[in-house]
């Protein structure tokens, strides 16, 4: 059984403060592995096989949408959470590309968190 001691969770946004502020909130619960954009989102997915992708919308070269139906062409099982504070006109399209939910920008740690949890929690069907 090859367990991991810390659940990972890949974190792709093109806000690098944002990117600090989500490894601030969730180092030491969870290894963190923090991307700047889609493309290499997909390429970290490849060789690191996160337990559960984060993912901004709106980002250059390849937006969230995007990167999400590619992550789930390598993993049909991937767990994609989408972080935007476009979740009224953009939210729709990420979670039929295939996201799990959307988690509205701002939001707390604690509902960060539970929405991970929920879905950490979850045995592929």
């Amino acid at each position: 059984m090859n367990e991991r001691a810390k659940k990972v969770i890949l974190i792709v946004d093109d806000d690098l403060a944002l990117l600090e502020a989500l490894e601030l909130m969730l180092r030491g619960k969870y290894e963190v592995v923090k991307v700047t954009n889609g493309k290499e989102a997909v390429k970290t997915y490849r060789n690191v096989r996160p337990d559960l992708v984060l993912t901004d919308i709106v980002m250059p070269e390849m937006d969230g949408i995007e990167t999400t139906k590619e992550i789930l062409k390598i993993d049909p099982n991937a767990k994609i959470v989408g972080i935007t504070a476009y979740s009224q006109s953009r939210g729709k399209d990420l979670i039929n590309a295939g996201a799990k939910e959307i988690i509205e920008k701002p939001f707390t740690r604690r509902r960060l968190i539970e929405v991970i949890e929920k879905y950490l929690q979850k045995v592929p069907e």
